[in-house]
């Protein structure tokens, strides 16, 4: 039997805490991760809006500093990260900006080697999905030159009101971060009592609900591919708290206890840059961790770090959270090509290629948004394009073929859902809305005139959008 288990992943300094779990029954009311309650994108028993415009907006906040994290949300508490700029030019940034221009070449030309092992090593049957010869970089031209504030913000879900602000760590960026990152785009985690922040090279922070921080970790600096930036946000079940950690460097997955930060387990992992968040969910008494990754999609015991079972396949730069339904974990990357895969949760060792795999397909998969897995149905779009796709989650097999979604050219936050209806929002800020079924059928197109990039969250009957600037608060006032 299946049950979705609500998510959450040396300088090290602990304050303890008391270990508290919470129902089930709570935590499906509530927005306490990025991909909702569930882990697919969907909000349990909402109602929020279909139609609004700015105008429309129970509040309107700006929000300091960048960031694309998900909004999370839990009773009247809304929380989410930020780096603030500040005017302080770092000492000595000037000759580390040299260093690191002089030293970019050697790293492309490593990064071209990893990448042709990598080819080299996939194994039968994952030749057609093999990623074409990276481009130029698109990274920022300039190294960071000044300090960032890396904050966590809690906002009164009622008002609007900023209830607190924590200032959890100041440094200057050791590297940049592609022209659509910034140094926030992580989401945080919350049990209720607790909150989770990762700002990946710059801490992972435990806080309380009040803004207090109990404890932190520096786990070291990521180097991302082509300076692209990092992403992933860490995952909670229970009295644990898990952390992909893939870049150019050593890349591992940990467990820690959720109310120290001390270590459970440490697996290496033999993958190079992802930015995706783990799904952790129980599948006959037993705990996986799954992960996507260029190389494997891992399932990992969650009370060991052992794996489970792995499967090959994807493409590169993984960016999509795995999803779950009933017995099988979707997995999803859209890279300059495709691939999507159904995997039985109660495989054993290294599936690829095997009649194990319950579907896979080379023709669909987003690069940057996870999809909605909706009553059974999974909605997709094409790597960052507005061409939705929706498929059958236990077959594979197409419901709608893929169909422009006028009103909107590209995307980046994630699908998400609630009562029969689909929201799909565009880098310019217009959402659309969909109605679930076997058709595609827009019932509205909301315009918010405000680039958004983060993943909306729904909680009750209200809609919470970030743009790049504001968060805004949307909520159905009818009976």
């Amino acid at each position: 039997m299946l049950r979705y288990m609500l998510l959450a992943p040396l300088v090290f300094s602990v304050i303890t805490i008391s270990v508290t779990f919470v129902t089930a029954d709570e935590f499906a009311k509530q927005w306490h991760q990025f991909r909702g309650p569930t882990g697919n994108g969907v909000a349990i028993d909402a109602n929020p809006p279909i139609k609004w415009s700015p105008e429309d907006a129970k509040w309107k906040v700006k929000i300091p500093g960048l960031g694309v994290s998900t909004p999370i949300v839990w009773d009247d508490k809304i929380i989410l990260l930020t780096a603030i700029k500040t005017d302080r030019v770092g000492e000595g940034v000037e000759a580390d900006a040299a260093a690191a221009a002089e030293s970019a070449p050697r790293e492309a030309g490593q990064q071209q080697q990893r990448e042709a092992r990598q080819r080299q090593d996939r194994r039968p049957g994952e030749g057609q999905r093999q990623e074409r010869q990276r481009g130029p970089d698109r990274r920022d031209a300039e190294a960071p030159m000044n300090y960032y504030e890396f904050t966590v913000i809690c906002i009164d879900r009622t008002s609007g009101d900023t209830l607190w602000s924590t200032k959890v760590h100041e440094a200057v960026p050791h590297s940049s971060v592609h022209k659509t990152n910034t140094f926030a785009s992580g989401s945080p985690t919350t049990d209720g009592k607790h909150i989770w922040a990762s700002f990946n090279s710059y801490g992972l922070y435990c806080l309380d609900m009040e803004g207090n921080v109990k404890w932190e970790r520096q786990l070291g600096k990521m180097q991302t591919r082509g300076n692209f930036g990092e992403g992933a946000s860490p995952a909670l079940y229970k009295d644990t708290l898990v952390l992909n950690w893939d870049h150019e460097g050593d890349s591992f997955i940990e467990a820690m206890d959720a109310m120290t930060g001390e270590t459970k387990w440490r697996k290496d992992r033999d993958e190079a840059t992802s930015w995706s968040t783990p799904l952790i969910v129980e599948y006959n008494d037993q705990i996986q961790v799954v992960t996507n990754g260029a190389r494997r999609v891992r399932s990992y015991d969650l009370s060991t770090g052992d794996t489970i079972w792995e499967c090959g396949g994807q493409t590169g730069n993984p960016i999509p959270t795995p999803m779950t339904f009933e017995d099988v974990a979707v997995c999803m990357t859209g890279f300059r090509t495709q691939a999507a895969m159904a995997i039985p949760l109660n495989s054993q060792g290294d599936v690829t290629g095997t009649d194990q795999v319950v579907w896979s397909r080379d023709d669909i998969g987003a690069y940057v948004p996870t999809g909605v897995l909706y009553k059974g149905s999974i909605y997709t779009t094409k790597l960052t394009s507005a061409v939705l796709v929706v498929i059958d989650a236990k077959t594979g097999e197409t419901i709608v073929d893929q169909s422009r979604l006028n009103g909107i050219q590209s995307l980046y936050a994630s699908l998400v859902a609630a009562n029969d209806h689909i929201y799909v929002t565009g880098r310019d800020g217009t959402t659309l809305v969909l109605k679930h079924g076997d058709e595609l059928d827009i019932v509205a197109t909301n315009e918010l005139d405000e680039p958004v990039d983060a993943t909306p969250a729904i909680v009750g009957n209200q809609i919470f959008i970030r743009s790049h600037d504001h968060l805004y608060c949307f909520e159905n006032t009818e009976e």
